[in-house]
């Protein structure tokens, strides 16, 4: 028995040379030489990548949410100088800008020390680890979480909660979480859940209390609203301009309103794609000529 359990031992040492082989600890240099950055969870380890060509949109693309935007880039200033500032959560419907307002905000101020972690949903239980990656770092972080939800038999919302506000420990003082969502309260809510129930808890509100909890830990909480026509239209003469599309303020309204009645949507996305499809067009057509 003696000898099994030193083989067993050997065997148990070997296993974890081997693992720690496959999983080498994290190279903090990395961190130098992008601006910004992609987690994933690998066998139940953080993995992170730098992103050699991130997302060039600039504020100057971004048509409609002007004030949302004076906010968070009153924020963001805030936080490179050391000052108070909020975690933010952008909510509303979907092709409104939420996620290019945040992406933006790397592009403008990236010269100042800016950097950008993105975080998908299931590397969250990461969260931890990445805080402690960029503690003491000069730079500042912010941690993007787009598209962010969570079902409601879905816990991992926790290690996010705990980041956020509530941990014993603190956060890093030079990182921020911003998040996107269709959501405003992250997690679905019922109409149930405001209606009485034999069956359900003694004290129903403190289960929505529970949801909503999550939310409310985001300092800054910034609500979009549908597009209309006029602010869709809009949006495509601001792109027409920056790309420099040589077509008549007239036929672009046109085209452009073509465009949204078959996509069901006055969305920026939307109006992004007619431009990026007439951009095409445009310079086929050149081409050919």
């Amino acid at each position: 028995m003696e000898a099994i359990l030193k083989e067993l031992t050997a065997l148990n040492r070997s296993l974890v040379r081997i693992a720690d082989a496959l999983a080498p600890s994290f190279d903090a240099s990395l961190l130098d030489k992008y601006t910004a950055f992609k987690c994933s969870s690998r066998n139940d380890t953080l993995v992170i990548k730098g992103i050699p060509a991130p997302d060039p949109v600039i504020f100057d693309e971004i048509i409609g949410i002007d004030d949302i935007i004076s906010e968070l880039r009153a924020n963001t200033e805030q936080f490179l100088e050391g000052l108070p500032c909020n975690n933010a959560l952008l909510y509303g419907p979907r092709g409104t800008g939420k996620s290019s307002a945040i992406k933006a905000l790397l592009n403008a101020y990236a010269v100042q020390g800016l950097r950008m972690i993105e975080m998908p949903r299931d590397a969250l239980v990461h969260i931890l680890e990445v805080a402690e990656v960029v503690r003491g770092r000069k730079d500042k972080f912010i941690v993007f979480c787009d598209d962010l939800s969570f079902e409601e038999d879905d816990r991992s919302y926790r290690q996010i909660k705990t980041v956020l506000e509530g941990g014993l420990e603190t956060r890093p003082g030079n990182i921020l979480i911003h998040a996107t969502s269709n959501r405003r309260h992250l997690m679905p809510e019922k109409i149930v859940e405001n209606l009485p129930d034999p069956q359900d808890e003694l004290h129903p509100e403190e289960a929505l209390e529970e949801k909503i909890s999550l939310s409310d830990r985001f300092g800054l909480r910034l609500g979009f609203q549908h597009f209309d026509a006029d602010i869709y239209l809009r949006i495509t003469g601001n792109y027409a301009k920056i790309r420099r599309l040589r077509i008549t303020g007239e036929e672009l309204r046109r085209l452009a309103m073509e465009w949204s009645i078959s996509h069901g949507s006055f969305s920026g996305r939307t109006a992004r794609q007619f431009i990026d499809s007439l951009e095409g067009r445009l310079k086929k057509k050149k081409h050919l000529a």
